[in-house]
């Protein structure tokens, strides 16, 4: 079941329809604390209305959000004696995202916590740097025309070998 299939938890708690420890509202969002932290003093911010993934949240809605967060960070981290902190979106499924409705984590850190974003990935090799630039460049040309982007994924004999070469590597 994919998560669009799912009811939308959120959207019951951002209408009083459960238990919920909020820790910041405006007329377009809210924070809550995660009932699953990774450590104490793990928020999210949400918006009010329903939305499912990153790319579907209007951008200056999506900015809002992370202003929002910008906001919490400091008291968070403070009141979680965090040495640092992780900002992140999951947005879709193979993302991890695993509630049916757009949110950022703000998770206070320390060191030796057990939780782990690895990055740079271990398991990813270096591309090629032509093969960089011409991914940049396609996302240049998706970004001028967004919409013939999206009905129009790239086949894969349109890829070079290294790219071709890549996307292997990466299944």
């Amino acid at each position: 079941m994919s998560i669009a299939d799912r009811h939308c938890t959120f959207c019951d708690l951002i209408q009083g329809a459960g238990e919920v420890s909020m820790c910041y509202e405006d007329a377009e969002s809210v924070a809550f604390m995660d009932i699953q932290p990774v450590n104490l003093g793990h928020v999210l911010v949400v918006p009010r209305n329903h939305y499912e993934r990153f790319e579907d949240v209007p951008a200056e809605l999506a900015m809002h959000l992370f202003r929002v967060a910008t906001k919490l960070v400091p008291a968070v981290k403070k009141v979680a004696r965090a040495e640092g902190m992780n900002i992140v979106v999951n947005s879709g499924s193979a993302a991890g995202q695993d509630e049916p409705h757009f949110h950022v984590h703000i998770i206070p850190r320390c060191a030796d916590d057990g939780f782990d974003i690895p990055l740079p990935f271990g398991g990813s090799k270096m591309p090629d740097r032509t093969l960089l630039d011409a991914t940049a460049a396609r996302i240049i040309t998706a970004m001028r025309d967004p919409v013939g982007a999206m009905r129009r994924p790239i086949p894969e004999e349109a890829l070079t070998p290294q790219e071709a070469a890549y996307a292997i590597a990466r299944e």
